[in-house]
C-alpha cells in the first residue's frame, strides 16, 4: 500500500513538473513574440501557430496520461482477479476439508455407536 502511494505521488508530482514547465515554455514564448520587432499581423500569426503547436502538445500528453491511466487500470483489474482466483482456490480447498473431516467424524462416530450397541 505504501509503495502504491509513493508511486502516486511520484506521478503527481512529476505530471506537476510537466503542466508547470509547458506553462513556463508558453508564457516564454508567448512574451517572446510579443516583444519581437515583428509587424502586428506576423506577430499574430506567430502566436496562433505557437498556440496550435501547444495545443497540440497538450494533447499527445494527454493522450499519453489516458494511456497510462488504462494500463494501470488493466493491471489492477488482472492484480484483482488473480486475487479473487486464489481466495476462490483456497475457500474451495477448505470446503473440500471441512467436507473430509465432517466424513471422517461421521464415520468414526457410527464406527464407535456400533462397537458401543454390540
Amino acid at each position: 500500500m505504501r509503495k502504491l502511494l509513493r508511486h502516486k505521488t511520484k506521478k503527481m508530482n512529476t505530471g506537476k513538473v510537466v503542466l508547470g514547465t509547458l506553462a513556463g515554455l508558453a508564457i516564454g514564448a508567448i512574451a517572446g513574440i510579443l516583444f519581437a520587432p515583428e509587424k502586428g499581423s506576423t506577430t499574430r500569426k506567430q502566436i496562433m501557430d505557437k498556440g496550435d503547436d501547444y495545443i497540440d502538445e497538450l494533447k499527445s500528453k494527454f493522450d499519453d496520461f489516458v494511456g497510462s491511466l488504462n494500463d494501470k487500470y488493466e493491471s489492477t483489474k488482472k492484480d484483482a482477479e488473480e486475487f479473487a482466483d486464489k481466495g476462490k482456490y483456497k475457500y474451495d480447498d477448505a470446503k473440500k476439508e471441512v467436507k473430509n473431516a465432517a466424513a471422517e467424524f461421521k464415520n468414526n462416530a457410527t464406527t464407535e455407536i456400533k462397537h458401543a450397541i454390540s
